[in-house]
């Protein structure tokens, strides 16, 4: 079986971070060395995870019970967790999904005496333009915060110039990961020293745990070649356990630990170390081959839609395209020998607050949503295959009809 996607990170990596967790080092230090990597300008701030660095973001602007905060409509579950966490409503912006996109001409609509802020998600890998998404907010005072969590793309990016704080992630299934650690950039040199001073009093995160994460990575990286891949997936069918879920549960950076707790730690030495190694020695060109492998699918997949299509700028983090029936079209790719999934992040649509608009158009694509094994170790001739498959699935259960269903 063709593995939905790969850990992006190397042998040696995993024994590097291993080695850091032997060795006695500064934490402290390699953070400063880290930040001053990330922005020489001097206002970053390196986090266990974006979900603790916008956690500290909420707790020292200490905003007043009841404040709102608008939210790109798809989001990662936890974030609209911490927002609430904090005595704040998340109120959903919808998407234009051919561009995953704010609309922003709706914030203005969306913003009430209680608005305070709002949090612009980059998905899929791809980045949308920030200028008009700023203008609105500026207009109406709130603070701008870009969740880049899924958009590195080794160009430089470190958050537009307009945003006031920016967060980029580096957890288990991101570009470039170290299997954890988060950088944000935050303008407002106050806000930024009193995040810096609240994650001082945090409790370091332990070697031990650590450790047991690069030895899961380990684990998973071995599994994700084909063969060990496909009799994974054949074991967990003859068992009647779903390969999916046991997958996706093993790759996430916090499962079953209780959030806050989990998030409201320092990173270790090893785990900053590492990934000031993975930054410094990225090799972009691995980005360039995986847009190469997405835009080779893509031509086999003519009229299948694709969120993100016409993204202005896309690295295609994951491969997500639209069915008519997306359970179906999961299970017919698994007998062809691909592991599609409806499950390769933790997003979800942003429920509306009583009295205010659903985002329709959000909610519409992530029920249709499937996920294709889409990256640069998948060769050609099987990139061909599966646009075979799907096309073929959708034409006899909806016939040319489909094709055109969704817009």
């Amino acid at each position: 079986m063709i593995v939905r996607k790969k850990l992006d990170i190397g042998w040696t990596d995993i024994a590097f971070g291993l080695g850091a967790c032997l060795l006695p080092g500064d934490a402290q230090a390699a953070q400063k060395r880290l930040e001053a990597a990330w922005s020489p300008a001097g206002d970053a701030i390196a986090c266990l995870s974006v979900r603790t660095g916008f956690d500290l973001l909420l707790s020292a602007l200490a905003l007043p019970a009841g404040s709102e905060i608008l939210v790109s409509a798809i989001t990662i579950g936890d974030m609209v967790r911490i927002i609430e966490r904090h005595g704040l409503v998340a109120v959903p912006i919808d998407l234009d999904m051919a561009s995953l996109s704010i609309r922003a001409e709706l914030i203005s609509e969306h913003v009430t005496a209680r608005t305070k802020a709002i949090v612009v998600a980059h998905l899929f890998g791809s980045r949308m333009a920030m200028e008009p998404i700023s203008a609105a907010a500026r207009r109406h005072e709130l603070l701008v915060i870009e969740d880049c969590a899924q958009a590195f793309a080794a160009d430089g990016y470190r958050g537009s110039a307009q945003s006031d704080v920016s967060l980029f992630s580096f957890g288990p299934i991101k570009t470039a990961t170290a299997l954890g650690g988060a950088l944000l950039r935050v303008s407002d040199a106050g806000l930024r020293t009193a995040m810096l001073a609240m994650q001082r009093k945090y409790p370091a995160q332990r070697r031990a745990a650590y450790v047991r994460k690069l030895m899961k990575c380990a684990a998973l990286k071995l599994l994700s070649y084909r063969l060990p891949y496909g009799l994974f997936a054949a074991s967990c069918s003859l068992l009647q356990t779903s390969h999916d879920a046991i997958i996706g549960q093993a790759a996430r950076s916090f499962a079953g630990m209780e959030l806050f707790r989990a998030i409201r730690q320092r990173p270790t030495y090893a785990l900053l170390a590492l990934l000031r190694r993975r930054l410094v020695r990225f090799d972009a060109r691995s980005i360039a081959m995986r847009i190469a492998a997405a835009r080779t699918a893509a031509n086999y997949l003519p009229r299948v839609q694709r969120p993100g299509e016409r993204a202005l700028c896309h690295t295609h983090w994951v491969f997500p395209i639209r069915s008519s029936s997306p359970g179906e079209l999961l299970r017919r790719l698994w007998q062809c020998g691909f592991d599609a999934t409806r499950g390769a992040s933790n997003l979800h649509v942003v429920l509306a607050p009583p009295g205010r608009p659903p985002a329709a158009e959000a909610a519409r694509a992530m029920e249709s949503v499937v996920y294709l094994p889409v990256h640069p170790d998948v060769p050609p001739r099987d990139l061909e295959r599966l646009g075979r498959a799907v096309c073929a699935f959708e034409a006899a259960t909806y016939g040319t009809s489909f094709f055109k269903a969704f817009s």
